[in-house]
């Protein structure tokens, strides 16, 4: 359960914390970011947010956490609901890939970047990456139960499809205008598409 924790003028709960410690990440980047810099934009002490998450460390994993868990939710939504696999698929793809201003991505090519000198953000960011493979293998696995799809390897194809959107994420958010939002759409379409012997047109 959230708790609330006490500020100067009125109260901010955790939750509060925690999105406030993304909007930092954004702006300064997870290895710039400070506990102080939080703090002082959360308007509490220093010493309130070592209370409630230990190390500086920790705060930063759990707030990529925080930010990571609001597009799994929707995962969640659309792997639980009655759409067919196909639909799933649409859904999956068009929500994983970079939109808007793409802040989430940024997080989460920053967060990799770390990953490999902080265990705890290492730990959070291989759960939570999991968690998108885990659930593109389970709807393709349905679909090919339907007749669906035509994939003999569900778990290589979801780990391909999902390769193949981080690293033209990537291009797309730190070398802007090298490839077009367009065009990423129509490469992982025709990628996946070819993994689930469909015609591209049928994941517009």
């Amino acid at each position: 359960m959230l708790t609330a924790v006490t500020r100067r003028t009125g109260t901010v709960r955790l939750d509060v914390l925690l999105s406030t410690a993304c909007d930092v990440i954004v702006e300064r980047g997870l290895a710039n970011t400070r506990a102080a810099d939080v703090a002082a934009a959360a308007g509490v002490s220093q010493a309130l947010v070592f209370y409630h998450f230990g190390t500086k460390e920790r705060l930063l994993a759990q707030a990529f956490a925080y930010a990571a868990e609001q597009d799994l939710n929707r995962l969640d939504a659309v792997i639980k609901s009655t759409a067919t696999p196909l639909d799933k698929v649409r859904k999956i793809l068009r929500w994983y890939a970079p939109t808007g201003s793409a802040k989430s991505w940024s997080m989460w090519i920053d967060c990799w970047a770390e990953s490999l000198r902080v265990p705890e953000l290492e730990q959070v960011s291989r759960h939570l990456d999991l968690r998108w493979k885990d659930a593109l293998t389970e709807v393709i696995e349905a679909g090919v139960d339907e007749g669906a799809f035509d994939c003999d390897d569900p778990v290589g194809a979801a780990w391909r499809t999902i390769a193949l959107i981080d690293g033209l994420a990537v291009q797309l958010t730190v070398h802007q205008r090298v490839i077009s939002r367009r065009q990423l759409g129509d490469w992982v379409r025709l990628a996946t598409a070819r993994e689930l012997g469909l015609d591209p047109a049928d994941l517009t």
